[in-house]
């Protein structure tokens, strides 16, 4: 029987009632003496990677998930923190990690883990801004930026293939009780471009780098940056 394929989540962590489909998980946090201590993970205080979670198994419930908690009391983290889960996930076998977050610097302790990821397969997809500043990880060299495209529905994707970002994706959780007040944007985009890609994957597990962003192309219902007054916000 084929193994099922591993999606990393940097995030949050998650609800106990989603733990039929995690296959392992470790909290990543700084100690006392500022180094990054590996502990178990708790429940998730936030609902965000939880919301995450929901997006990726409603496009792909076969898949089992591999969750690094790096947020724990506010969506904030440090890149050592970050860093570390990232290499958690892939030394635990992940195919896609899923970043639904953006750091205002380059640091690079988290650039040489993306690299790292980068070399051993791993599929990565970092949310970034539809307009300003970059952010990292999706600045990063070998990272899929993913931005909210107001364009797309679930289970659409648009390739905008600019500087900013290679695609877009539906901006909105599942449910409105997965908002928990945020605005939407590039951090849900990312796990719906993640889900239809883990979708791929799962029945196309041969597939590289290339053919998995060729897929993406493939189904793409938009090409270019949306243009309308209103859209997502990242």
């Amino acid at each position: 029987m084929t193994a099922p394929l591993l999606i990393g989540l940097l995030d949050s962590g998650l609800a106990p009632e989603l733990a039929p489909s995690v296959a392992a998980g470790r909290r990543f946090a700084l100690d006392g003496q500022g180094e990054v201590a590996a502990g178990p993970v708790e429940s998730d205080r936030l609902g965000h990677g939880s919301a995450l979670a929901r997006i990726i198994l409603e496009a792909a419930p076969q898949v089992r998930l591999l969750d690094a908690q790096v947020f724990l009391a506010s969506i904030a983290t440090t890149p050592a923190a970050a860093a570390a889960g990232l290499d958690w996930l892939v030394g635990a076998g992940a195919r896609i990690v899923n970043m639904s977050f953006g750091l205002r610097h380059d640091r690079e302790v988290l650039r040489r883990a993306c690299a790292e990821a980068a070399a051993a397969g791993v599929i990565l997809l970092a949310a970034a801004p539809a307009r300003g500043a970059m952010v990292y990880p999706a600045g990063y060299p070998g990272v899929v930026k993913v931005s909210g495209d107001a364009r797309c529905a679930p289970g659409e994707v648009s390739t905008l293939g600019g500087r900013q970002a290679d695609f877009g994706a539906h901006p909105r959780p599942l449910s409105d009780a997965d908002d928990a007040g945020r605005s939407g944007g590039a951090s849900f985009a990312v796990a719906h471009l993640c889900g239809l890609l883990a979708a791929y994957l799962a029945r196309e597990p041969d597939a590289d780098h290339a053919a998995a962003l060729a897929h993406l192309d493939s189904i793409s219902r938009y090409h270019g940056p949306e243009r309308r007054g209103a859209g997502a916000r990242a």
